[in-house]
């Protein structure tokens, strides 16, 4: 965790330095921590912050307290989503790693717009996230690219994470046969939405032949 603060101080900030009162690295820390805990609107993020105010002050600088939901959201524009996706990186190795192995269980894929991230340059951030309902805790996050869509992401997603023995659920948008062909390969099983219905039904488990 500390090595992943850590690349968040490299971050490029773009404001006028005698304007800055919350430090780019703070806010950005604090929408990752918020978005494990499926806090994904900015007034969320803000109270998940106050509520969880002594754990942020222990990891976090905060020079000038929690800042509000306003700037956090603002700050969040400046940033590329290149940059968010090399931080993402960063949280997949943790959670490929020995400690990452021991949470995982069932693993959801779902995408999200950042409510009020849009600029009059750019559209709002969607980010496609792997995450454990069970836990509250995210294994893989990547920004989409205007021009792109959930379907191209996912699969390079599910590279970047280690799914094995999981099971995956995806809903309508990644039901793709590419997508299953993905995962099968990762050695993991999935769950997809029936089209009419958007019940589950298991469609295919791993190659060990298990139903």
């Amino acid at each position: 965790m500390s090595e992943l603060l850590e690349r968040l101080k490299k971050l490029k900030d773009i404001r006028q330095e005698w304007k800055i009162k919350h430090l780019i690295s703070d806010c950005v820390a604090l929408v990752l921590f918020a978005l494990l805990a499926y806090a994904d609107e900015w007034e969320m993020i803000e109270d998940f912050a106050y509520a969880n105010e002594e754990f942020m002050r222990e990891h976090l600088e905060l020079p000038n307290g929690i800042p509000s939901h306003d700037t956090i959201q603002r700050v969040m524009g400046i940033v590329e989503p290149k940059e968010m996706q090399k931080v993402q990186l960063a949280w997949n190795e943790i959670m490929n790693s020995e400690e990452g192995e021991k949470l995982k269980k069932i693993l959801n894929i779902d995408g999200k717009t950042i409510k009020g991230s849009a600029s009059a340059k750019k559209k709002a951030l969607h980010i496609v996230s792997v995450y454990s309902s069970a836990d509250s805790i995210s294994f893989g996050q990547a920004a989409v690219d205007e021009k792109e869509n959930e379907i191209t992401v996912i699969p390079d997603l599910l590279d970047e994470i280690n799914v094995k023995d999981t099971i995956i659920t995806i809903d309508a948008m990644g039901t793709q046969t590419a997508i299953a062909e993905k995962i099968i390969a990762k050695k993991a099983d999935y769950v997809y939405p029936q089209t009419k219905t958007f019940s589950y039904i298991i469609l295919s488990f791993r190659l060990s032949g298990r139903r």
